[in-house]
């Protein structure tokens, strides 16, 4: 089949752009073997998984990994594959399709500087302005990043650098650098896992369902199901607060400054509980909550960053509940919550469900309202059409 023929078909068995880019998925799906070799911007990459999670603006995707492992997600048509395959072709006909010439051009690649390396690969810790305080994984020494846009970094991700200058300043390593891509790697940040202290076991005969002789919806029969439970609470971590000699907490603080609209100074209060240990998950989510009405596909790293630090704790294939009437389970129920919303509404449905599922197994008294977003969400009915709680 010629590009053109490809791109008839696909045109003409679907109407609208999302639908035609469901279809290009779909081909990639079937008829380009994965993992295969290929480049981008010059680098060696093997590609894994193409997908399309709704976001036209986005279009297709493809999954790359490093030859150190590392993985990362790019937009499928600046996906170089080798001439004559049948990826380089289904990349040609998706690029025409996008109205792009059919080949991505090969960037030169220009002879390293005699000093240093290409890119440096740093864990963000906080973020002032377009200043990111670091660490360098490769020898664990703090950096302070100077980078380009707004938003390019946020702490608890890893930051692929290129550094441009260093400088040697009084308080430490001065890099002024291009972010060329970030991701998620808790593991590299060598972080401590979060406590959990048993409280109990949750036993569902015992639990609230609601008004007898009103079946069990869908949601809870599972959980019925699976019988008596351990419950948990975890850690919190709030750095440079003791209540047991004062009151005064950070948290409260930023919420209170964000709602008197100062959200820099809300901001500035939650990156320095970042600064001091990552393990904040309160942090993460109110770092979200600020850009979650403007921004949600910024807000949603937050979020995520929030999860999986939880995560290093409470693995997906975690068996006990984390119920809300601990208080410290909640930053990370919390950062779970959102982050399933944000996934809705930038309509990556199937992984918004999945989140929104898991809560309500951690937590069947579902003080979030869990069960009544994931009714829309298995619906697939776009956020701005869902109904108000």
């Amino acid at each position: 089949m010629t590009l053109n023929e490809l791109i008839d078909e696909i045109t003409t068995d679907a109407n609208g752009d999302q639908e035609q880019l469901w279809a290009f998925r779909q081909a990639f799906e079937d008829e380009v073997p994965v993992p295969t070799e290929a480049s981008v911007a010059g680098q060696r990459v093997t590609v894994t998984k193409f997908d399309f999670d709704g976001n036209e603006r986005r279009g297709l995707t493809a999954t790359c990994q490093l030859p150190d492992r590392t993985k990362f997600d790019v937009a499928a048509c600046d996906v170089l594959m080798p001439p004559g395959s049948k990826g380089a072709r289904y990349i040609a006909a998706y690029r025409k399709w996008m109205g792009l010439t059919p080949v991505p051009k090969a960037p030169r690649r220009k002879a390293p500087a005699a000093t240093g390396p290409l890119s440096i690969r740093l864990a963000v810790q906080s973020v002032t302005g377009k200043l990111a305080l670091c660490r360098d994984l490769a020898d664990n020494s703090e950096i302070t990043l100077r980078f380009e846009r707004l938003h390019d970094v946020v702490p608890g991700e890893i930051a692929v650098v290129t550094p441009m200058k260093r400088t040697n300043k009084p308080d430490g390593v001065h890099i002024q650098g291009q972010v060329l891509r970030t991701y998620l790697d808790t593991a590299a940040l060598s972080l401590e896992p979060l406590r959990l202290e048993p409280r109990g076991i949750w036993d569902p005969k015992r639990h609230y369902w609601g008004e007898p002789g009103v079946p069990l919806e869908s949601w809870a029969r599972p959980i019925v199901k699976r019988g008596p439970r351990p419950e948990f609470e975890m850690e919190q971590v709030l750095p440079g607060t003791d209540f047991a000699v004062s009151d005064y907490d950070p948290i409260i603080e930023s919420s209170d400054l964000r709602g008197n609209g100062d959200p820099t100074g809300a901001r500035e209060i939650l990156m320095r509980l970042c600064a001091a240990d990552l393990r904040c998950l309160d942090a993460h989510a109110h770092l979200g909550n600020i850009l979650f009405d403007r921004r949600p596909e910024l807000a949603i790293r937050h979020y995520e960053v929030g999860v999986q630090i939880g995560e290093l704790t409470v693995k997906p294939d975690f068996e006990g509940l984390l119920p809300w009437g601990c208080l410290d389970n909640r930053p990370f129920l919390r950062c779970l919550y959102s982050w399933a919303l944000c996934l809705w509404r930038l309509e990556r449905y199937t992984e918004a469900a999945k989140a929104l599922k898991r809560i309500l197994w951690l937590n069947p008294s579902d003080n979030q309202g869990a069960r009544f977003v994931i009714q829309e969400v298995r619906a697939r009915i776009p956020w701005s059409d869902r109904s108000d709680y």
